[in-house]
């Protein structure tokens, strides 16, 4: 027999010394949720009958633990059926690989020798005190206390195919290996480079206009404590103005609560740049809140003490009394009220099983688990990337870096969530026996889905992040890429379940000819009709109150709301209802006028998504989102809205001539919107953005881009360079991928400023634009258009199965939970905890899901 060493030794070659720039993967699987931890028992779920009746026969004498959940049982073994476990890192790529899966890269590369890193949980104390956070942040000194778990490690060199294992360290190892070895081990894993597991809020800076500050000489003296607005009776949330020595209130939140906005009005008026925040200033004055108004943020005012000494402040005598805003952000991070959509203070059965697995929250990715929980719920993706595809079969068509393919971390992803042999209890500080208990404690480790994250993030910047994303845009995103990863084969791409036509007619007023586009989507995005509530008694009564509390100066407590409820068909009834277009260019009478458009289906998708838009502007221009309930029955009926196409003795609009279509569709900004938006302040480049990407609809919609895309990058950009409108590459191939030509989407684009969803909304009121577009803006015949051809369609009855609700007053903060309707019940996903709903909260949705019903 060949000694171990020497069978190393005759493998050496096979074995690399990693390179500063090579990714080391240590943590995970590359093709399933396995991590190094080792487990002293293995686990497995079986139908209920057969692990109670049947099983137990056969493993009579045997130490074991059944436990019975819903119609699966949980069966928990202490005998030697056990994997070794652990972690195999093949020391020539830096893949790590389960005991399951290690053998497949073996017979795949040929790769013989492994590190194999095994983890043991290390006891903790039950007692151990909890750390109250001070500082926005995961992980780090002052953040979040995590619980991280401490492990010991044990490491070994294994060699496949015989599993012929050598202890490390150990000084008879070649020194190429224990070089290998000490620099995979010293490496920061590839996992926590791509997912970064601690995040923190941006730390203050020192405000510009701290150093230099002019303060006025008035014989103000603040008194230590009794302040009061100097304009109204508010006696909390005040800010001191460091300028002239002012106290007035905060601003006022969207639903009336907070300030009155005295303290920002009064620097409108005075241009008074800094004021602190009274009741956050104490003998620590790095602790107190100072706001810059210029710099629209919280700063750091080096020269606080004497900015505070000349209107004689004595800090070191001040107690706090209020919190800081930051304090505040945290608070509500920690201490959300999140109400009826996590279904808070209900006695939650929690859930174990196939397709009843957890995601662990990677750092506001809450977005991703509410989606993609439902996404596998559907029968497409369940079949595509589960019940017909072994994780065998999907790395076998791996690249050499499974990692890096959308296929593969698709396949481990639905394995992960369906299998259910991750869908296990958290066992730490607990024994096994305890296991799968149906009690409200109960609570799942869950899947960290880092891996998938990274190759969808790929192609999106802004999803690679730790910031919180829009789960409508997340979704639109992912489908896009699965479309493209399924290389246009619709019988292999699950994302056509969710994929239907929408025919716009337009009426041209004065001519009275028609004309046809049609589009391609994956949801139907609904305005809400408040002036359709049907609780509007109860609103005018409570508004009443409402009004009277704020005018004395008191807020309204959350059991005296009264939000407006509105019937779903309404919503579905606004997409359908006729809407006017104004400046529209008539190929008729080559000349602009006005005409009337109106929408329906060409198609109905197995699975209808809709979105609610519960973010628009109020009075005033100030953002908010809708505070609304939308009545959702269990099963619609969307049949009305099936297009008709172009009707008996309708005549269609002539194509347009290409020099007056050049024309017609050259971009320009209405300058009445402009001067008006300038007037207010705003730059004028921003005005004329603001105008063109929203067809010059009006001062309101221009308002509420521009509020909504300050930040953009190329938000101060030239319009044209050398009389070429520039056009984002990924946006084109975003318009391409809805079915519209090249030439049309580049055209819609800059007309829009690159927006996406006003360039769709351009080629709608252009229908002579895409008239060259493979979804014919003349055509005929709704049934036979290239761009339908192959879709899902059906009938029009549908029963809700999904929703995704969000918390929170925009998309880029809160928190969003899934409820999702399986095995005959409701369930609730909130990242990693799952259990039975008892009241899901179907009239808070921001998106639905319903099912096709067959006839």
């Amino acid at each position: 027999m060949i000694e171990p060493m020497e069978v190393l030794r005759s493998n050496l070659s096979r074995v690399r010394i990693p390179e500063p720039t090579n990714r080391i993967y240590k943590q995970e699987c590359c093709l399933s949720f396995d991590t190094p931890v080792f487990s002293s028992s293995s686990s497995v779920w079986l139908p209920r009958k057969f692990a109670t009746s049947v099983l137990p026969h056969f493993l009579r004498g045997q130490s074991k633990k059944i436990s019975v959940f819903d119609n699966f049982a949980y069966l928990i073994t202490v005998w030697e059926l056990k994997s070794e476990g652990g972690l195999f890192v093949d020391m020539s790529t830096f893949l790590a690989f389960g005991k399951e899966f290690v053998g497949w890269n073996y017979e795949k590369t040929g790769n013989p020798v492994y590190l194999h890193i095994k983890q043991t949980k290390k006891l903790v104390p039950e007692d151990r005190p909890l750390k109250k956070p001070t500082l926005l942040a995961i992980g780090v000194d002052g953040g979040f206390d995590n619980n991280e778990v401490e492990y010991e490690e044990t490491y070994s060199i294994v060699i496949l195919p015989d599993y012929v294992t050598l202890p490390f360290p150990s000084v008879e190892l070649p020194e190429k290996v224990r070089l290998a070895v000490d620099a995979i081990l010293r490496a920061e894993g590839a996992e926590r480079k791509e997912q970064v597991a601690a995040w923190t809020a941006d730390k203050k800076q020192t405000s510009a206009y701290a150093m230099n500050l002019q303060q006025i000489d008035n014989g103000v003296i603040v008194p230590p404590s009794g302040w009061k607005c100097d304009k109204c009776d508010k006696t909390e949330n005040l800010w001191l103005n460091l300028t002239d020595g002012t106290i007035l209130c905060g601003r006022r939140n969207w639903d009336g609560t907070g300030g009155n906005n005295h303290a920002v009005e009064h620097y409108k008026e005075t241009g008074h740049p800094l004021a602190v925040k009274l009741g956050t200033i104490t003998a620590d004055l790095e602790g107190a809140d100072v706001y810059s108004y210029p710099e629209d943020d919280s700063v750091l005012d080096p020269l606080l003490a004497q900015h505070l000494a000349f209107f004689g402040i004595d800090f070191s005598s001040l107690q706090k009394t209020e919190m800081t805003t930051a304090e505040r952000e945290l608070d509500q991070n920690t201490n959300f009220d999140w109400n009826r959509i996590q279904e808070s203070g209900q006695d939650v059965e929690p859930i174990c099983g196939p397709g009843y697995t957890g995601l662990v929250n990677l750092g506001n990715s809450c977005y991703l688990a509410a989606t993609m929980q439902v996404v596998f719920s559907t029968h497409s993706f369940y079949t595509r990337y589960y019940k017909n595809q072994t994780l065998k079969s999907a790395f076998a068509t791996a690249p050499a870096d499974p990692t890096v393919d959308l296929n593969m971390q698709l396949t481990k992803l639905g394995h992960g969530l369906l299998s259910g042999k991750y869908s296990i209890p958290s066992q730490e500080g607990k024994d096994h026996t305890n296991a799968c208990t149906p009690t409200a404690t109960a609570k799942q480790e869950g899947i960290p889905p880092r891996m998938f994250k990274a190759v969808i993030a790929a192609s999106h910047p802004e999803f690679s992040t730790i910031r919180q994303q829009d789960a409508l845009e997340f979704f639109l995103h992912f489908l896009d890429q699965v479309e493209r990863a399924n290389g246009g084969k619709p019988e292999a791409d699950p994302a056509r379940c969710f994929r239907f036509g929408i025919e716009d007619r337009i009426l041209c007023s004065s001519s009275g000819k028609v004309a046809y586009n049609r589009r391609l989507d994956y949801i139907l995005s609904l305005n809400i009709p408040l002036h359709e509530a049907t609780n509007k008694e109860e609103l005018e009564v409570f508004n009443k109150l409402k009004a009277g509390k704020i005018s004395e100066g008191k807020e309204v407590s959350t059991d005296e709301i009264v939000r407006p409820r509105v019937p779903l068909e309404a919503c579905l009834a606004s997409f359908s209802s006729p809407e006017e277009i104004h400046d529209f260019y008539s190929t008729a009478l080559k000349t602009k006028t006005t005409a009337v458009k109106t929408a329906g289906l060409t198609s109905f998708p197995d699975y209808l998504v809709l979105h609610m838009r519960k973010f628009v502007m109020e009075e005033g221009w100030v953002p908010k989102k809708l505070d609304v309930y939308i009545d959702v029955p269990d099963i619609i009926d969307i049949s009305h809205m099936r297009s008709k196409g172009l009707q008996p003795g309708e005549e269609l609009l002539p194509e347009g001539v290409p020099g007056d279509e050049a024309e017609s569709n050259k971009p320009f900004a209405n300058e009445d919107i402009v001067a008006q938006l300038v007037s207010m302040g705003f730059n004028h480049l921003h005005c004329q953005k603001a105008a063109i990407n929203t067809s010059n609809a009006g001062v309101e919609e221009a308002m509420n881009w521009l509020l909504s895309h300050m930040d953009d990058p190329d938000i101060d950009a030239p319009i044209s360079q050398g009389g070429e409108i520039v056009v984002d590459q990924s946006k084109l191939d975003v318009l391409i991928s809805f079915g519209f030509s090249e030439e049309t989407a580049r055209k819609a684009l800059k007309a829009s400023g690159s927006d996406i969803e006003k360039a769709t909304d351009w080629i709608f009121n252009n229908p002579d634009a895409s008239a060259s577009s493979d979804m014919d803006a003349t055509t005929s015949n709704p049934t036979s258009s290239p761009a339908d051809v192959g879709l899902p369609d059906g009938g029009g009855r549908y029963k809700l199965i999904g929703i995704v609700s969000h918390i929170g007053t925009s998309t880029q903060c809160g928190h969003y939970v899934a409820h999702i309707f399986k095995d005959g019940r409701w369930a609730i996903f909130n990242d990693d905890k799952v259990g039975a709903s008892i009241n899901p909260p179907k009239d808070m949705g921001y998106l639905y899901f319903f099912e096709r019903l067959s006839s």
